[in-house]
This record gives structure tokens, C-alpha cells and sequence, in this order.
């Protein structure tokens, strides 16, 4: 098995790192908070005080970072030229595709073999290891990458070249946020109606309106599957993280000249819904102001 730093404990790097030990992985963990580097401790990560003491002498760095210019900083500032020249670099953390291009480069100019490899599944899925990966790099580097992402998730699909995976992650919950809002609006209207709302799931969920948002993570307590909103909705994906994700998809659209009235009016809503207290609150959470 492999010696792995990883770097960001947080909700979804968490239970990331704890699944690679399972796996039989020696993971070496790095993380600012005190309580997540204790939390990783309990689930069998080496916790080291610095980011260049994780890397040191490891066969892959693995990162879940908040933002790009929090990647960028660890990964030229305490990883390039650190990590050896032989470690694969795998960031999992969702970021712009420019500045994801822009890290690879670096790390191929240095020698290393990288692939931008963000998520989809949320906290539940990242502790039971059964996360979808996108991963953009070189076919070797996604050959390299695979075994390392399998043991943290159920699908593994290489997406293209250098930054193709931030691309399908941003686009893929463009569709998530538009569509959540969309079902919430509808069982906020079949409610109107006079529509029984588990009826009206029994129905739309077996005929053209059903979704994901639906069938999986319905936003209405004690309809479908377990869900975020039979917990009060906490947990799950935080609204704040859907309207980053949404911002994101926003400046590549403008980037790259393409039209998207429902991703923009989708970012819209939930920017109003942050804004008014909904950032920690699961995004199916929405449907409250519907």
C-alpha cells in the first residue's frame, strides 16, 4: 500500500483521508482546525504539524481544499519541490478550471505527475466512501490516480486533459442547483393544489419530472429516500458551498461566451437564500423560501 499525505480535514476530507486508511493506506494528515486533525488522529491518520512534514518522502499528495487560491498557495508554496519528484498530486478540492490549469502546469514543469480530481456526493458519501471523482490529467497520470480515488469512492471517470475535471464538476451542479429549485418549486405547488406530496412524488418520480433532486435527495421531510430534510436540513451539501460551485460556473460561462439564464437565475436564488442565513443550511433547505 501507498504512503499518502492528505491535506484538508474538513467535512469532505475528512472522511476521505479515514476511508484511504481503511483501505490499508499510511496517510499522513495535515489540517489548520486542531478539532479536524484530532478527528482524523481517531480514524488512524499520522497528524503532522506543517504541510511540508506531510509530504515528505509519500507516494501521493491528496488535497480537499475551500478555494483556488488556497490550492494554489499550498500546492507551489509547501508541495512542488517538496513532495517527491516521484509522488503522484491528486487536488480534490472544486476550484476554477483556470487556476486548476494553471497548478498542473507548475507541477508538470517540476516533474510531477498531477490531475485535478473534484467531487460529487457530499458528506455522507465522502464517509462512506462512495464518491463519484472527475478527474482531468494525462492518461498516465489518470492510470496512477484510479486505484488511490477508488478507495475513497464508488465512480472513477476520466473526463479529459488538465482542468477537465473542475469543468464537468461545475457544470455537473449547475444542473444539481437548478434542478433542486425547480422540485422544490413543483411540491411547493402541488402542495398548493391540493396534491397529497407523497402522491405527487409517487408519481413524478416514475414520469418525466423525475430528478436526482427527486428520487435521491428529495427536499420534503418524510417523501423518498432519507435525506438532508429529514434532519432538519443539516448536513448533507451547505447552500454556501452550492452557491461557490454556482459562482464558479457563472465566470467560466462568461469565460467561455456560453448562455445559462437557469444556472445564472439558479446562483441568483440561492445568493438571496446565504444572504439571509441559509449558508449552513443543506441547499434542498431552498424550499422554505418557495
Amino acid at each position: 500500500m501507498s504512503k499518502i499525505a492528505f491535506i484538508g480535514l474538513g467535512n469532505m476530507g475528512g472522511g476521505m483521508a479515514a476511508n484511504l486508511v481503511k483501505a490499508g493506506h499510511e496517510v499522513r494528515a495535515f489540517d489548520l482546525s486542531a478539532e479536524a486533525a484530532t478527528r482524523a488522529q481517531g480514524n488512524g491518520c499520522a497528524v503532522v504539524p506543517t504541510v511540508r512534514e506531510a509530504v515528505e518522502g509519500v507516494d501521493a499528495v491528496v488535497s480537499m481544499l475551500p478555494n483556488g487560491a488556497i490550492v494554489e498557495s499550498v500546492y507551489t508554496s509547501d508541495v512542488i519541490g517538496h513532495a517527491p519528484a516521484s509522488a503522484l498530486l491528486l487536488d480534490c478540492s472544486t476550484i476554477d478550471v483556470g487556476t486548476a490549469r494553471k497548478v498542473e502546469d507548475a507541477a508538470r514543469a517540476a516533474g510531477y505527475a498531477m490531475v485535478d480530481a473534484p467531487v460529487s456526493g457530499g458528506i455522507a458519501a465522502a464517509n462512506g466512501g462512495t464518491l463519484t471523482f472527475m478527474v482531468g490529467g494525462s492518461d498516465a497520470a489518470f492510470a496512477k490516480a484510479e486505484p488511490i480515488l477508488a478507495a475513497m469512492g464508488k465512480a472513477v471517470i476520466h473526463a479529459g486533459q488538465s482542468g477537465a475535471g473542475q469543468a464537468a464538476k461545475i457544470c455537473n451542479n449547475m444542473i444539481l442547483g437548478a434542478t433542486m429549485i425547480a422540485t422544490c418549486e413543483a411540491f411547493a405547488l402541488a402542495e398548493k393544489l391540493g396534491l397529497n406530496l407523497q402522491t405527487f412524488y409517487d408519481i413524478s418520480s416514475k414520469a418525466s419530472g423525475q430528478s436526482w433532486s427527486m428520487t435521491s435527495y428529495c427536499p420534503v421531510p418524510g417523501v423518498g429516500p432519507a435525506s438532508p430534510a429529514d434532519n432538519g436540513y443539516q448536513g448533507g451539501f451547505a447552500a454556501a458551498l452550492m452557491l461557490k460551485d454556482l459562482k464558479l460556473a457563472m465566470e467560466a460561462a462568461q469565460a467561455a461566451g456560453a448562455k445559462v439564464p437557469m444556472g445564472a437565475r439558479a446562483a441568483e436564488l440561492y445568493a438571496e437564500f446565504t444572504a439571509a442565513g441559509g449558508g449552513s443550511t443543506d441547499f434542498s433547505g431552498i424550499i422554505a423560501t418557495l
